[in-house]
């Protein structure tokens, strides 16, 4: 039976919105484990393992794209991984003449953990954005797959993505921002597994506030998750729970937020929070 939108009663058309909203937020049956890069220490690989719930026939698929050296990105990864886990763990890297290789997109939906290496996150989108390589990481990702990354590899997971660029002034890439000013924070599309948050990585290690703060005026109904490096958000649902050796800054909700005459961003308030391991919090949906 065909049901007209046009003549259902205001409230129940809402209703029927909400429920369809609800039940495509909450599709997922995969678990993301974000790493904001530096070493990966033996505990925090246990947890990756442990996460992925990885049985016997399971095997891990490592995406390297955003290294400029795919083969030693797998390598380092496979090294640090191989102490903890027992399974199989396989190299695809697609190259942009690849990405419609059945076997290999195939191998890539099947994997119980996908693990994106660092580098260039820019890179890694270019190669996977709008083709079937992206469809088969959310397709992994909503029948189970942890879907992990570092560095550029937790960038990625944003809908929108921070490059790192800035736009106004002086333009030389530098590992922080030097001022909070409008319209200078490039932003990409990212794989959009996390499509109301934006990540930034290195953080604590780096000062990154001033690019966090970028983003939330920018984006001020999202919330900003700032990484630091051997450390990792672990994200089920709308559930996020912090592991590994540093600490994790979150802020939303800005208040007053304006832009002056000159461009200078300011607000009066803004949730402002700062997490270690153990630590739980929600991200909504």
């Amino acid at each position: 039976m065909k049901i007209d939108l046009m003549k259902l009663p205001v409230c129940l058309l809402c209703l029927i919105l909400l429920i369809s909203y609800k039940t495509a937020g909450q599709s997922a049956k995969g678990t993301l484990f974000i790493i904001g890069g530096g070493e990966r220490p033996p505990a925090l690989m246990k947890e990756l393992v442990a996460v992925s719930n990885l049985h016997a026939g399971d095997y891990v698929a490592v995406l390297p794209m955003s290294g400029t050296s795919p083969d030693t990105s797998f390598h380092y990864f496979k090294a640090d991984l191989k102490p903890v886990c027992n399974n199989q763990i396989v190299n695809l890297n697609f190259k942009s003449s690849e990405v419609n290789n059945k076997l290999r997109l195939d191998s890539l939906e099947k994997a119980k953990l996908i693990f994106i290496t660092g580098g260039d996150q820019e890179r890694f989108m270019d190669v996977v954005l709008n083709t079937p390589v992206y469809d088969a990481i959310h397709r992994a990702y909503q029948n189970g797959a942890t879907i992990a990354g570092t560095s550029a590899g937790a960038a990625v997971m944003s809908k929108f993505m921070i490059t790192g660029n800035e736009l106004v002034g002086d333009t030389t890439l530098r590992s922080t921002f030097r001022k909070i000013v409008d319209k200078n924070l490039e932003i990409k599309p990212g794989l959009g597994l996390m499509p109301n948050v934006i990540v930034d990585q290195h953080f604590i290690v780096r000062s990154r506030y001033n690019r966090l703060l970028s983003a939330i005026a920018r984006f001020p109904e999202l919330i900003c998750v700032g990484i630091d490096e051997e450390t990792a958000i672990i994200v089920t649902g709308n559930k996020v729970r912090v592991a590994g050796n540093s600490q994790v800054v979150v802020i939303a909700k800005p208040e007053g937020l304006k832009i002056t005459d000159n461009g200078l961003i300011k607000m009066k308030d803004i949730r402002f929070s700062i997490f270690t391991a153990g630590d739980s919090f929600l991200i909504g949906k």
